[in-house]
């Protein structure tokens, strides 16, 4: 049962804009992403309220009179677990536990919870224990399991570490410590293979966006790929790649990457800090956006702010290009009205991945998103090297060729990006050297 300290209502008149087609986000849109949260894992929910808070009380978060009431539903219900949408202290979690004589967990834990139930590749599972460990530091030690993994989670739910009075601390430490050094390790072969792909090269194009927005069926719909696309929060946690040909038959490289969530605990946000270093590499971002929720304003909010936290403010600044999704579900008139002006030159695109609508135009905004400031290169290659030869005419667009016995003379525009690996296929590329 989410509490919520005050309301946040926005209201839309006139015509609708591209950043703000509904409301903002209030307290019931954040009820239903709680009872979201809570479904993801297969919980019951048996009952859900809004719960307003005039003033913080540090022992039990609510009011006393707030607490028994609370406490004689939870009773009427027979419920086994209270999830709180919010922060709790250890002590308030306690408390509340001692109150309500059930299992009691807030937000973080909930989002922990569904994350280690998810996570499949090595470097994902890892990611997500370190985090919980670093979130259960902090918290009573009997919510720890001894990293228990028959049922998925980490045990703040309940189960087979439930009845574990102490735990060794300096053993958490050093699970901490191993864990950290592992991530390390993946690390340093991850930015290997992101080496290994600026030697391919091919331009990055990453996908982001909130949980559920519907990224994992655009790229579905865009490469053929077969990825989770469950209607479920967080149904993508791995990082998956896949190449798709633009329509000037430039081939990119796509990668889909965890969904955002508003509140996204800190320590979820450092232990995926690799894997979101993808996007950070990546030669165009798209924001993947559910233009049909009701939150849809405030989603793009924390999708931002969960960027900067990563270190891309800046291209934040500069401006995401804008995929408005599920525009099957909007009215009539609404969606006429993004289609036109989308059409104009804009920055962003409408579509519905779920029926495949609109996607031709989007591969063509993101061939000019890419092609944007290209420059002209006027490189001379030797013959022999047909590699760098084949690659230029693949990557960028060639304007004039001569050769004489031993060069290919080449005027050729290309992306500042591709510019750049051209740059580095000259330091350290195949035999046969472009030269200045």
């Amino acid at each position: 049962m989410p509490p919520q300290k005050r309301r946040n209502d926005a209201t839309n008149s006139g015509r609708p804009t591209a950043n703000h087609i509904v409301a903002a986000r209030d307290s019931e849109a954040r009820l239903e992403e709680a009872v979201g949260l809570a479904g993801a894992i297969g919980l019951e929910i048996a009952y859900c309220a809004v719960v307003t808070i005039p003033r913080v009380r540090p022992a039990t978060l609510f009011g006393s009179g707030k607490v028994v009431e609370i406490g004689e539903i939870v009773g009427e219900h027979h419920a086994a677990i209270v999830i709180v949408d919010g922060a709790l202290s250890p002590v308030q979690q306690r408390n509340l536990e001692r109150a309500w004589d059930c299992k009691v967990i807030d937000r973080t834990a909930l989002i922990l919870e569904i994350f280690g139930a998810r996570a499949r590749t090595r470097e994902g599972k890892l990611q997500v224990e370190l985090a919980a460990l670093s979130y259960q530091r902090s918290r009573l030690v009997r919510s720890w399991t001894h990293l228990e993994r028959q049922r998925g989670g980490f045990g703040f739910l309940g189960g087979p570490g439930e009845t574990q009075i102490e735990a060794d601390r300096r053993q958490l430490r050093d699970r901490i410590a191993r864990l950290k050094r592992e991530l390390n390790d993946v690390a340093r072969t991850r930015s290997l293979h992101r080496a290994a792909r600026q030697r391919v090269p091919y331009p990055v194009v990453a996908l982001v966006g909130y949980t559920n927005a519907g990224k994992s069926t655009l790229f579905n719909r865009l490469t053929g790929a077969e990825v989770d696309a469950r209607d479920q929060v967080f149904a993508t946690l791995d990082p998956t790649m896949r190449t798709l040909k633009l329509p000037s038959r430039r081939q990119v490289i796509l990668s889909d990457t965890v969904g955002f969530i508003s509140d996204l605990p800190h320590d979820l946000v450092v232990a995926f800090r690799a894997t979101l270093e993808e996007v950070s590499e990546a030669d165009l971002i798209l924001h993947v956006r559910d233009i049909s929720h009701s939150a849809t304003a405030q989603q793009r909010r924390d999708v931002h702010t969960v960027l900067a936290e990563i270190g891309l403010e800046e291209k934040v600044k500069a401006g995401l290009v804008e995929v408005h999704n599920k525009m099957d579900l909007l009215d009539s008139e609404t969606r006429d009205w993004l289609n036109a002006a989308a059409g104009q030159g804009t920055s962003w695109a409408a579509i519905s991945a779920l029926r495949g609508e609109g996607l031709e135009p989007l591969l063509k905004l993101i061939d000019r998103e890419l092609s944007a400031g290209r420059r002209i290169l006027t490189p001379k290659i030797d013959l022999a090297d047909g590699a760098t030869i084949a690659w230029l005419y693949r990557h960028g667009e060639v304007l004039n060729r001569s050769d004489d016995d031993r060069f290919a003379h080449f005027r050729v525009s290309l992306t500042p990006a591709d510019a750049e690996r051209l740059d580095r296929r000259r330091r350290t590329g195949p035999k046969g050297q472009i030269l200045p």
